[in-house]
């Protein structure tokens, strides 16, 4: 019924969707990781007896949105996505704080990834689901890039989707989908240890290999080795070009997670061609 409407209108109903989903993203994006915060601190408080916190509820819906320096909470009008950014200035409207443009850049990313994969795929309920996988890579990779943390309330439930994803659309290819998880965590697992005893340092942390894991649930175990190599030369290439720009950099740990997310969107979104290149470039 969706497909039947008219193109301009049906691509201006995804973009809007897109758009939504996108502003969703910057609120896990913002909030998750302080909330996994507050939960550790209150865990070890509890441990060792201490008081806890008498601090106010912090979740995804409370409290409100707001200024984080004025505090001042935000208006419908200041919610709407892309739009209150561009009608603002990208300033807040009372003290003129400029917005972080992380906003307006992951409504349009998550924009983009929904538009590409209707595209792509076409308007289904499968899609659906691949715009999901889609839009939680991208929050993995931003979560990942500011704070190193790759959570297991976003891993682990992009693991499982993966696997119901076969199990509705592509049943004859879920035994490849499970084996690709645990190939996936164990390959990451492999490395992790390999490389901690000759150096005596973590290369990566776990996140990484559930990470990987939820790619090889949504994609079989046959794309891991590619998953690997498209990841580590896009995380080469884009290392090699921050740390040249920015010499101070030089040396600083890198995040893997945005890199598994990249390589994830090309699988994704270019599945069949890829994959043939690469199977005639074996050959």
């Amino acid at each position: 019924m969706i497909a039947e409407l008219p193109p301009p209108l049906f691509w201006l109903l995804t973009a809007l969707l897109g758009l939504g989903l996108g502003s969703f993203l910057n609120v896990v994006i913002t909030r998750l990781p302080v909330m996994l915060m507050r939960a550790w601190r209150a865990e070890a408080q509890a441990a060792l007896e201490l008081p806890g916190d008498e601090s106010t509820r912090f979740n995804l819906l409370s409290p409100s949105s707001m200024c984080p320096r004025c505090e001042q909470p935000l208006a419908w009008r200041d919610k709407i996505p892309l739009v209150s950014y561009v009608m603002l200035g990208g300033h807040c409207r009372h003290c003129q704080t400029r917005i972080s443009p992380q906003y307006p850049l992951i409504e349009l990313a998550g924009t983009a990834l929904t538009l590409a994969v209707v595209a792509l795929h076409g308007p289904s309920l499968a899609s659906l689901m691949l715009i999901g996988a889609c839009l939680t890579l991208l929050a993995l990779a931003v979560i990942d890039f500011r704070t190193q943390l790759l959570p297991d309330a976003i891993t682990l439930p992009l693991l499982w989707a993966g696997l119901a994803y076969h199990l509705w659309f592509q049943p004859l290819w879920l035994s490849n989908a499970v084996i690709g998880a645990m190939a996936g965590y164990l390959v990451l697992w492999a490395f992790y240890w390999l490389f901690k005893l000759v150096t005596g340092k973590e290369g990566m942390g776990y996140g990484d290999f559930k990470l990987l894991a939820a790619l090889g649930a949504w994609l079989g175990w046959q794309w891991l080795p590619l998953l690997l190599i498209l990841s580590a030369g896009v995380g080469a290439i884009i290392g090699l070009a921050i740390q040249t720009a920015v010499p101070r950099l030089r040396g600083m740990p890198m995040p893997f997670g945005p890199f598994l997310a990249m390589a994830g969107w090309i699988a994704i979104l270019f599945e069949t061609p890829v994959m043939t290149l690469y199977q005639d470039l074996l050959l």
